[in-house]
């Protein structure tokens, strides 16, 4: 519901009632659903705290699965903060132990992240081989949401690396399944990814019609991370188009909505947008305060 904070106090209390009654193994679920709490709020240094915690039980109980969990979200967490080496280090531990208990689901599931981080490296080449590895693991299990998400990062290597045509063919995929499965999410994102494909082909009128789709189906399923994302990308649409005004109005809706739910890195690229379209209608003034003002998140979150 993007009421993260008030979250964090219930897992709290649940935290407290799991240390008073000996439950090792569901302290730890707590300890790590308050870090994925923080973490959406942006304090990932907090997160990890609360990652590391929960850590340590799961290796206290012999719960490999919680462990490969935890180093995942440890992962995930300094990938967020740009530190994409370590990153990576951890996404490695965490698909050790899914390949050695035979967890299929969650060795295709960290070849996704470490995809994701060799892409952010630029190291296409081992990106490609994760994601189209998770992706045949997918198929093989029946993990149709699985397969859906490995087609759409498959997609947006191919959109990296210029070629549109390609990328819209794995979107296209994806946005298929997620539709045969009903994964609103996953339909969402497919969508929001059709939109900034055309949007790179020079057709800003298709982009803004995939993105309102998109807005649609986050809006309805109450995901506002995605409102705020799908605001942005609307704003960069009609950029696009020169109308800079209208392209403002968006991105004012998704900075508002990122501060509403606390999620700083969402508030700092806001800034920027901002700050871009500002410094288009030459209000160069305007435009650097917005870039201070995103510098000095970035700054306050770490993200590099």
């Amino acid at each position: 519901l993007g009421r993260t904070s008030e979250s964090i106090g219930y897992y709290a209390k649940s935290l407290e009632i799991t240390r008073k009654i000996g439950d090792k193994r569901n302290e730890g679920v707590m300890l790590g659903e308050i870090g994925t709490a923080y973490s959406i709020l942006g304090k990932i240094r907090k997160a990890i705290e609360y990652y590391e915690k929960a850590l340590k039980i799961a290796q206290e109980i012999g719960d490999r699965q919680g462990e490969g969990a935890k180093f995942g979200n440890i992962g995930l967490a300094y990938y967020d903060l740009g530190e994409v080496r370590v990153a990576i280090d951890y996404y490695e531990k965490a698909l050790e132990i899914a390949q050695e208990i035979g967890d299929r689901q969650g060795e295709s599931v960290r070849l996704g992240k470490l995809g994701e981080a060799y892409h952010s490296q630029g190291n296409v080449g081992k990106a490609m081989y994760c994601y189209e590895k998770g992706l045949k693991i997918a198929q093989e299990i029946g993990d149709r949401q699985g397969e859906s998400a490995k087609l759409g990062k498959l997609g947006e290597v191919y959109h990296a690396q210029g070629n549109v045509g390609r990328a819209i063919e794995y979107y296209e995929k994806a946005l298929k399944i997620a539709q045969e499965i009903e994964a609103s999410l996953g339909e969402s994102a497919s969508l929001g990814r059709l939109g900034n494909a055309y949007r790179d082909l020079g057709d800003a009128g298709k982009a803004i019609g995939y993105h309102e789709k998109a807005l649609e189906i986050a809006r309805e399923i109450g995901h506002k991370l995605g409102v705020c994302a799908e605001f942005g990308n609307l704003g960069l649409a009609y950029h696009g188009l020169g109308e800079v005004n209208k392209a403002i109005e968006c991105y004012e809706k998704a900075l508002r909505i990122a501060q509403e739910i606390g999620n700083r890195q969402s508030e700092a690229t806001g800034f920027g947008n901002l700050g871009l379209a500002y410094r288009g209608l030459d209000d160069t003034k305007r435009a650097v305060g917005y870039y201070k003002k995103a510098l000095k998140i970035a700054q306050e979150i770490e993200h590099k």
